[in-house]
């Protein structure tokens, strides 16, 4: 069985945080993906705000899903409105990358400054002689 995963992410905004936002919503979208068949769902929380994922055994699934006027009160209600809901198919912000990071240079008292070739402090111009002058000839 194939499912189709939807994630929403909602961030702290200034005012409020989106654990708390959680708290309030949860089972409101919950239970409205449950009515339209969710078959898994989870909610994960982070630094930045949590991650809720869905999952629908049908793709055609989550318009209707996403067009509930409950839905879209509860996204609505967002702690940042402008830049605080990401939604997106597939699994979120816990799926993690396939093959670990490289690391990172160490910053600070553990970081080695690079070898710098030193530039020549001495520049040399070129000089200028005068003409020669032609003293006494007649042309």
């Amino acid at each position: 069985m194939s499912l189709y995963w939807w994630s929403i992410e909602i961030l702290d905004g200034p005012q409020s945080s989106a654990v708390r936002w959680r708290d309030v919503h949860q089972e409101t979208i919950v239970s409205a993906a449950v009515s339209f068949g969710a078959r898994e769902w989870q909610w994960h929380v982070f630094g930045w705000g949590v991650l809720f994922e869905v999952a629908f055994e049908s793709d055609e699934t989550w318009p209707e899903f996403r067009s509930l006027p409950a839905v879209r009160a509860v996204l609505d209600a967002v702690p940042d409105p402008v830049n605080g809901l990401l939604i997106y198919p597939g699994r979120g912000g816990s799926a993690g990358r396939l093959q670990p990071r490289r690391p990172r240079p160490t910053s600070g008292a553990g970081a080695v400054p690079l070898p710098r070739e030193e530039m020549p402090s001495r520049v040399t111009l070129a000089t200028a002689e005068p003409a020669p002058t032609t003293a006494g000839v007649t042309v």
